[in-house]
Protein backbone atom coordinates (compact mmCIF):
# COMPACT_ATOMS: atom_id res chain seq x y z
CA UNK A 1 0.00 0.00 0.00
CA UNK A 2 1.32 3.21 -0.94
CA UNK A 3 1.97 5.94 1.82
CA UNK A 4 -1.68 7.87 2.46
CA UNK A 5 -0.17 11.42 2.93
CA UNK A 6 -3.79 13.46 2.23
CA UNK A 7 -7.52 12.98 3.04
CA UNK A 8 -8.11 12.34 -0.92
CA UNK A 9 -5.48 9.34 -0.65
CA UNK A 10 -7.42 7.81 2.65
CA UNK A 11 -10.36 8.58 0.92
CA UNK A 12 -9.18 6.44 -2.03
CA UNK A 13 -7.87 4.03 0.04
CA UNK A 14 -11.37 3.66 1.94
CA UNK A 15 -12.68 3.39 -1.55
CA UNK A 16 -10.64 0.70 -2.33
CA UNK A 17 -11.75 -1.63 0.68
CA UNK A 18 -15.20 -1.10 0.22
CA UNK A 19 -14.98 -2.32 -3.34
CA UNK A 20 -12.79 -5.11 -2.30
CA UNK A 21 -15.63 -6.11 -0.29
CA UNK A 22 -18.67 -5.29 -2.10
CA UNK A 23 -16.49 -7.69 -5.73
CA UNK A 24 -16.08 -10.78 -3.02
CA UNK A 25 -19.32 -10.60 -1.96
CA UNK A 26 -20.88 -10.31 -5.21
CA UNK A 27 -18.22 -13.00 -6.77
CA UNK A 28 -18.14 -15.64 -4.22
CA UNK A 29 -19.60 -15.09 -0.90
CA UNK A 30 -23.09 -14.36 -1.57
CA UNK A 31 -23.16 -17.44 -4.11
CA UNK A 32 -22.01 -19.46 -1.26
CA UNK A 33 -24.31 -18.41 1.03
CA UNK A 34 -27.60 -18.96 -1.18
CA UNK A 35 -26.64 -22.21 -1.91
CA UNK A 36 -25.86 -23.46 1.57
CA UNK A 37 -28.71 -22.22 3.42
CA UNK A 38 -32.08 -24.06 3.20
CA UNK A 39 -34.69 -21.35 5.07
CA UNK A 40 -36.43 -19.98 2.10
CA UNK A 41 -37.01 -16.31 2.97
CA UNK A 42 -33.21 -15.98 3.75
CA UNK A 43 -32.78 -17.56 0.49
CA UNK A 44 -34.39 -14.86 -1.20
CA UNK A 45 -33.58 -12.21 1.03
CA UNK A 46 -29.39 -13.01 0.26
CA UNK A 47 -30.38 -13.39 -3.85
CA UNK A 48 -32.24 -9.84 -4.06
CA UNK A 49 -28.85 -8.58 -2.17
CA UNK A 50 -26.80 -10.02 -4.69
CA UNK A 51 -28.37 -8.11 -7.44
CA UNK A 52 -28.19 -5.18 -5.68
CA UNK A 53 -24.39 -5.81 -4.54
CA UNK A 54 -23.64 -6.53 -7.99
CA UNK A 55 -24.81 -2.77 -8.69
CA UNK A 56 -22.86 -1.38 -5.73
CA UNK A 57 -19.47 -2.63 -7.30
CA UNK A 58 -20.51 -0.76 -10.37
CA UNK A 59 -21.25 2.11 -8.32
CA UNK A 60 -17.90 2.22 -6.39
CA UNK A 61 -15.90 1.72 -9.39
CA UNK A 62 -18.33 4.85 -10.45
CA UNK A 63 -17.39 6.84 -7.83
CA UNK A 64 -13.35 6.50 -8.59
CA UNK A 65 -13.96 7.57 -11.88
CA UNK A 66 -15.85 10.22 -10.82
CA UNK A 67 -12.97 11.54 -9.49
CA UNK A 68 -11.04 10.92 -12.09
CA UNK A 69 -9.31 7.48 -10.75
CA UNK A 70 -9.07 4.24 -11.76
CA UNK A 71 -10.80 2.06 -9.57
CA UNK A 72 -8.61 -0.58 -7.51
CA UNK A 73 -9.52 -2.88 -4.68
CA UNK A 74 -7.51 -2.50 -1.27
CA UNK A 75 -7.38 -5.91 0.80
CA UNK A 76 -10.00 -5.49 3.38
CA UNK A 77 -8.73 -7.03 6.84
CA UNK A 78 -11.78 -6.42 8.50
CA UNK A 79 -14.06 -8.23 6.01
CA UNK A 80 -11.51 -10.94 5.86
CA UNK A 81 -11.67 -11.32 9.52
CA UNK A 82 -15.69 -11.40 9.43
CA UNK A 83 -15.19 -14.43 6.82
CA UNK A 84 -12.49 -16.53 8.67
CA UNK A 85 -14.80 -16.01 11.75
CA UNK A 86 -17.70 -17.36 9.75
CA UNK A 87 -15.64 -20.45 8.01
CA UNK A 88 -14.20 -21.72 11.18
CA UNK A 89 -17.82 -21.38 13.24
CA UNK A 90 -19.54 -23.39 10.29
CA UNK A 91 -17.25 -25.62 10.59
CA UNK A 92 -17.41 -26.31 14.26
CA UNK A 93 -20.75 -26.01 14.80
CA UNK A 94 -23.96 -28.65 13.49
CA UNK A 95 -25.26 -28.52 10.02
CA UNK A 96 -28.37 -27.76 11.80
CA UNK A 97 -28.06 -24.24 13.02
CA UNK A 98 -25.96 -23.38 9.37
CA UNK A 99 -28.64 -21.03 8.63
CA UNK A 100 -28.48 -19.09 11.71
CA UNK A 101 -24.33 -18.14 11.54
CA UNK A 102 -25.18 -17.36 7.95
CA UNK A 103 -27.41 -14.74 9.34
CA UNK A 104 -25.59 -14.02 11.80
CA UNK A 105 -22.14 -13.59 9.92
CA UNK A 106 -24.29 -11.81 7.18
CA UNK A 107 -25.99 -8.91 9.83
CA UNK A 108 -21.88 -8.17 10.76
CA UNK A 109 -21.08 -7.44 7.42
CA UNK A 110 -23.97 -5.53 6.89
CA UNK A 111 -23.09 -3.21 10.10
CA UNK A 112 -19.28 -3.32 8.88
CA UNK A 113 -20.74 -1.89 5.03
CA UNK A 114 -23.08 0.28 6.84
CA UNK A 115 -20.07 1.63 8.92
CA UNK A 116 -17.95 2.18 5.92
CA UNK A 117 -20.49 4.12 3.73
CA UNK A 118 -21.20 6.33 6.36
CA UNK A 119 -17.62 7.40 6.66
CA UNK A 120 -17.32 7.38 2.49
CA UNK A 121 -20.04 9.70 2.12
CA UNK A 122 -18.60 12.06 5.36
CA UNK A 123 -15.00 11.97 3.85
CA UNK A 124 -16.96 12.53 0.55
CA UNK A 125 -18.64 15.77 1.63
CA UNK A 126 -15.62 16.99 3.03
CA UNK A 127 -13.65 16.60 0.09
CA UNK A 128 -16.29 18.29 -2.05
CA UNK A 129 -16.74 15.03 -3.94
CA UNK A 130 -20.51 15.74 -4.42
CA UNK A 131 -20.79 13.86 -7.38
CA UNK A 132 -19.67 10.50 -5.72
CA UNK A 133 -22.30 11.06 -2.73
CA UNK A 134 -25.11 9.65 -4.81
CA UNK A 135 -23.34 6.83 -5.47
CA UNK A 136 -22.32 5.79 -2.17
CA UNK A 137 -25.93 7.11 -0.39
CA UNK A 138 -27.90 4.34 -2.57
CA UNK A 139 -25.38 1.58 -1.28
CA UNK A 140 -26.18 3.12 2.18
CA UNK A 141 -29.72 2.76 1.23
CA UNK A 142 -29.69 -0.81 0.09
CA UNK A 143 -27.34 -2.24 3.05
CA UNK A 144 -30.08 -0.76 5.62
CA UNK A 145 -32.91 -2.33 3.95
CA UNK A 146 -30.77 -5.65 3.73
CA UNK A 147 -29.93 -5.46 7.62
CA UNK A 148 -33.66 -4.97 8.23
CA UNK A 149 -34.50 -8.09 6.52
CA UNK A 150 -31.54 -10.01 8.43
CA UNK A 151 -32.63 -8.64 11.70
CA UNK A 152 -36.42 -10.12 10.89
CA UNK A 153 -34.96 -13.62 9.49
CA UNK A 154 -32.82 -13.58 12.44
CA UNK A 155 -35.59 -12.86 15.32
CA UNK A 156 -37.76 -15.55 13.47
CA UNK A 157 -35.17 -18.64 13.19
CA UNK A 158 -34.32 -17.61 17.52
CA UNK A 159 -37.84 -18.11 17.83
CA UNK A 160 -38.29 -21.18 16.67
CA UNK A 161 -35.29 -22.69 18.45
CA UNK A 162 -33.28 -23.71 15.63
CA UNK A 163 -30.76 -22.22 13.21
CA UNK A 164 -32.68 -24.24 9.89
CA UNK A 165 -36.33 -25.87 10.53
CA UNK A 166 -36.69 -27.00 6.98
CA UNK A 167 -32.79 -28.90 7.16
CA UNK A 168 -33.52 -30.14 9.95
CA UNK A 169 -36.64 -32.21 8.47
CA UNK A 170 -34.28 -33.42 5.49
CA UNK A 171 -31.58 -34.67 7.91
Amino acid sequence: MPELTTQRDLFLHELGDILFVERKLANEVLPALIKEVADKELQTGLKRHHTQTRKHVTNVESAFKKMGETPEAEKCLGFEGLKREHDELTGEASPSLTDAIDTGAATRTEHYEIAAYQGLIAMARGLGEKEVVPLLQENLTQERDALKALEKVARRLAKNGNGSASRRATR
